[in-house]
């Protein structure tokens, strides 16, 4: 139990500190910045309790949007990806791989797996959190556009990380 706490508390700061200090500072084309905080949502427990990752997924948009002053947005999308990740997870994996795998890897699941469940959450995460920034809807296709090809760029760096930091 200690061991995961430390666990996941590292690669919670380590997300957030790589996201405000490299990545935020990454644009490409004037449209694509990779979002790679959200990998600490993503690989939580099966086990873990929706108001959990409820509130974890408010701590972590809410570091994020402190260190880059974006009021809120961040934690609105951070929250929502909580919220909805049991009910997903549900859909998309049997009951025996939730009880017998703690939590969703790559060296635990298929890579085809993984690449599905990250596609998923990042993104639903950004077109929201592209949406909200926007708040409008002129200029939609552009947005749309920085959703999708950010939306990339940030599924090949969580799945990325999987193979140089979480084999077994």
């Amino acid at each position: 139990m200690v061991n995961n706490l430390l666990k996941y508390s590292l690669i919670f700061i380590v997300a957030v500190l790589l996201q405000v200090l490299v990545l935020n500072h990454i644009l490409i084309l004037r449209m694509i910045s990779p979002f790679f905080y959200l990998i600490f949502l993503l690989l939580l427990p099966y086990d873990t309790p929706r108001a959990m990752l409820v509130l974890l997924g408010f701590i972590l948009g809410l570091s994020v949007d402190t260190f880059t002053n974006t009021l809120g947005v961040h934690t609105a999308v951070c929250v929502l990806i909580g919220f909805i990740r049991p009910g997903i997870l549900n859909k998309i994996s049997t009951r025996e791989t939730r009880e017998s795998v703690s939590a969703p890897r790559i060296s635990t699941m298929s890579l085809n797996w993984f690449i599905g469940y990250t596609t998923i959450f990042v993104t639903i995460h950004h077109l929201l959190l592209f949406m909200l920034e926007a708040f409008t809807f002129q200029g939609f296709f552009f947005t749309l556009m920085r959703a999708v090809l950010s939306g990339i760029l940030s599924i090949m760096l969580i799945v990325i990380s999987q193979f140089l930091f979480f084999r077994k």
